[in-house]
């Protein structure tokens, strides 16, 4: 009796060996198509108007409304060999502050701590990190710092205006133009009714009665 359990514990350990293999490919394979599934509904879920808020389309925007901000988007690309005329210096400005020092881009205090990196103010910018170094034939780092360096109080005020208005979009606000579905409209009241009063009926003469006759008489 004890020589046939002494055979069956390699039935045993091979059977529960099996066992932990197969529960170990059903969970692998559940992570994979389960996260996968999942991630598709986070990106369903984004905003589309987020995909339009790259770092070139704000900077766009923002050279729209201060014309005096230079462009310095004469860095030649290591990829082209020309000019690329969408690297520019707000554009590099806004990678540094969102995918370098990962800040967020709706509040004026984190613009202002970019600003004072700038301005060797706050934390050093390190120059193997700068945006563009790896797709430009000449890292831009020590131009941008001086140029934004040089804007005056008003000016670095109204960039971080500029660039705090353009990230700062409720998209879950409904509209309020009158012609939107959703738009709340001021209930009308009801215009209250006055009753009308009956119509006047003309005096009738009284019926005559006995003895009204003799009143005539002389």
């Amino acid at each position: 009796m004890r020589s046939e359990n002494l055979q069956m514990l390699p039935q045993n350990r091979k059977t529960k060996k099996l066992t932990q293999i197969i529960l170990s490919l059903g969970i692998g394979l559940l992570l994979v198509f389960g996260g996968g599934y999942i991630k598709q509904i986070g990106l369903g879920s984004q905003p589309v108007l987020a995909q339009y808020l790259r770092p070139e389309f704000v900077a766009e925007q923002v050279y729209l409304r201060l014309s005096y901000l230079p462009k310095e988007n004469q860095y030649v690309s290591q990829e082209t060999g020309n000019p690329d005329r969408d690297n520019t210096l707000i554009s590099r400005f806004i990678r540094y502050h969102q995918d370098i020092k990962k800040r967020p881009t709706r509040f004026r205090i984190d613009w202002q701590l970019s600003l004072a990196d700038y301005l060797g103010a706050n934390e050093e910018i390190r120059e193997e990190r700068y945006p563009g170094r790896s797709t430009l034939n000449t890292n831009p780092m020590e131009g941008d710092v001086k140029i934004i360096s040089g804007l005056n109080r008003r000016q670095r005020k109204q960039l971080v205006d500029v660039l705090v208005s353009i990230y700062d979009i409720d998209l879950e606000q409904p509209s309020n133009s009158p012609n939107s579905p959703e738009s709340p409209s001021t209930p009308t009241r009801p215009t209250p009714q006055t009753n009308p009063s009956p119509p006047t009926r003309p005096n009738k003469p009284p019926l005559s009665r006995p003895g009204d006759a003799d009143l005539l008489s002389p």
